[in-house]
């Protein structure tokens, strides 16, 4: 993605250009969430109450929802979805332009609190408020490490804002949209056990204009027969792996403090 990065300025001009209908109609408040955070908020709120209606535990729903434990909790605990929307930039409480909407007399007042600009600049700003219609917000540019997140993640897992920036991204370079469909080819490989498919899709790649792939199967190729083991069969070390770091774990806890005959009878009555 770092190499591909001039094409992100395609998603910053097209966030940039709001549609006429998003825009509202012209009313004295602008539709609060309007945005893909508050939307995601509201739909994974609803799916929290609707487990915990059904009697699921807290770890239950986030390994069913793929989210942390805090987060099911924080949404557990609120009532109301609003609640969530109002603090930490998820989806801020919309500006109301309320009492006072005369211009010169509000740039007075702020000149009292030490406002140095011009009356020109308070006029402008109120403007949107005035007819109803706000200004589109300025948002971040996309950076490298949010597309590589697009592409590295579960398409099922993504939300469709996501999806459509990720299919705006890949239109705009070939490159980018035949290394989205080699790396969605090679998670299927891992997921599904498919490692018969593993030299077809290194041959593949090996036809394809992608540098980084090409070394990538490089290294697979040095350790083939084990990659496509692994691919294979449902063997892994990860139980291995997972008790020498629980024993690692525990004589950490007990250095300089004890000696190997207590830490074997931690290390046996560990759970």
């Amino acid at each position: 993605m770092a190499r591909q990065r001039h094409h992100l300025h395609v998603l910053t001009a097209e966030k940039a250009q709001v549609p006429e209908e998003l825009l509202g109609p012209r009313t004295s408040r602008f539709p609060e969430g309007r945005n893909d955070v508050a939307v995601r908020t509201r739909q994974r709120h609803a799916a929290v109450h609707a487990l915990l209606d059904q009697g699921r535990t807290i770890m239950q729903i986030a390994d069913e929802l793929q989210l942390s434990r805090n987060t099911v909790r924080r949404f557990a605990r609120a009532a109301d979805p609003g609640l969530l929307l109002v603090h930490g930039g998820t989806g801020k409480r919309t500006k109301d332009l309320q009492g006072c909407t005369n211009a010169q007399r509000l740039h007075a007042e702020l000149r009292e609190r030490g406002y140095s600009g011009a009356v020109t600049t308070v006029r402008q700003y109120l403007q949107p408020w005035r007819t109803g219609r706000l200004p589109p917000s300025s948002s971040r540019p996309l950076t490298v490490r949010q597309a590589t997140a697009w592409f590295l993640s579960n398409p099922a897992h993504l939300d469709p804002g996501d999806q459509n920036r990720l299919g705006t991204l890949c239109g705009a370079s070939l490159q980018l949209a035949v290394r989205r469909d080699r790396v969605r080819e090679f998670a299927e490989m891992m997921v599904h056990r498919q490692g018969l498919r593993l030299e077809t899709w290194m041959s593949a790649v090996a036809g394809d204009d992608l540098p980084e792939l090409h070394s990538f199967v490089t290294g697979l190729r040095r350790d083939q027969d084990a990659v496509t083991a692994g691919f294979t069969l449902p063997y892994s070390s990860g139980p291995v792996e997972g008790h020498v770091n629980r024993i690692k774990m525990i004589k950490r806890q007990m250095y300089g403090r004890a000696n190997p005959d207590l830490l074997r009878k931690r290390v046996l009555l560990a759970d």
